[in-house]
């Protein structure tokens, strides 16, 4: 099963600042800021949804399409994804931009002051997944994740205009959408995934209640934090699957994108919908154990013991046979 994930490719520069911001502010003299603050760390992240979720498939062996844009600056990143089993030759490379970027910085009481730079990002707009999908010999879905907003409905009407199934994961970027630009994107997508909160937000947005929802998309699929997630479908009871048990929570950034990873790759596998929840789940556990999306490390006998663990003998004999 070929499988491509378009979205966002980004790099995270991370500051600490050990003193406060608050200290640093006059009142009356907030209309005319210029500071500048000395930091002490600095951690370079790669990040970016599509990034991230193709880096987990990868390291389970499904070898997923990334599919979006980058800038000149993209060399080390793209040898990383590479080396850990995703095909980066349908990434777009600007010519004249950066990778898209967030920097921010983090003080002593954890404030943040932050920006996000969308540089090469807003290119994504001009790829065609026709070009995706004649390299690759076919998709057979396509997941569209946070993206530019152009690219993410471009990318959405070629899918239907092709009849390409495709997962739609809005993400960070349902809060600057409008309730019609929701429905456009959401309106026969074979896969919705949101977490809990989204899924209240896009309910409010569109006006659509929960039957409404899922008399146009095949499957909803809400993540639920610590409690897992659900899987639900017109006309059938919903799937839930728990959480694998946590050995510590050291960072949450990027465990829904793990999730998306696992549970995706077990339909590349062919599994049941309860069985590539529980993979999703079982990674994403490994992600908030771990400081940054993709510094994890996915050692298989380590895994399956805790998958076994989790969810049992025989969901272990399953994946294990696709996971090798």
């Amino acid at each position: 099963m070929r499988i491509a994930v378009t979205g966002s490719i980004a790099t995270d520069h991370l500051m600490t600042f050990p003193g406060r911001f608050a200290d640093q502010f006059v009142a009356d003299q907030l209309h005319t800021v210029s500071l500048s603050f000395l930091v002490d760390n600095l951690d370079v992240r790669r990040g970016g949804v599509a990034a991230n979720i193709a880096f987990g498939m990868g390291q389970l062996g499904t070898k997923p399409i990334l599919v979006g844009a980058a800038g000149f600056d993209f060399d080390e990143y793209r040898a990383w994804l590479d080396r850990h089993g995703v095909d980066t030759d349908s990434v777009r490379i600007s010519e004249t931009l950066h990778t898209a970027r967030f920097v921010c910085t983090t003080d002593a009481d954890h404030n943040q002051i932050g920006s996000f730079y969308t540089g090469a990002m807003s290119e994504a707009r001009l790829i065609e997944l026709k070009t995706v999908a004649d390299r690759v010999g076919g998709l057979d879905l396509v997941l569209i994740g946070a993206d530019d907003p152009e690219g993410m409905l471009r990318h959405t009407e070629e899918c239907r205009s092709r009849a390409i199934p495709f997962a739609a994961d809005f993400s960070q970027q349902i809060a600057r959408m409008e309730g019609d630009e929701i429905r456009v994107l959401m309106e026969g997508a074979t896969y919705l995934f949101s977490n809990e909160y989204e899924k209240g937000l896009i309910q409010t947005k569109t006006g659509w209640n929960d039957e409404e929802i899922l008399s146009r998309v095949g499957h909803r699929v809400t993540t639920l934090g610590s409690r897992g997630v659900r899987i639900e479908r017109a006309g059938e009871d919903p799937i839930e699957v728990g959480c694998a048990e946590e050995e510590r929570k050291a960072d949450p950034t990027g465990v829904g994108d793990a999730f998306r990873a696992g549970f995706l790759s077990g339909l590349a596998w062919g599994v049941s919908l309860e069985r590539a929840a529980q993979v999703g789940c079982m990674l994403a556990t490994l992600v908030i154990e771990t400081v940054g999306t993709q510094e994890y490390q996915l050692q298989r006998g380590h895994f399956m013991e805790r998958f076994t663990k989790a969810y049992g003998q025989s969901a272990a004999e399953e994946v294990q046979a696709h996971l090798g």
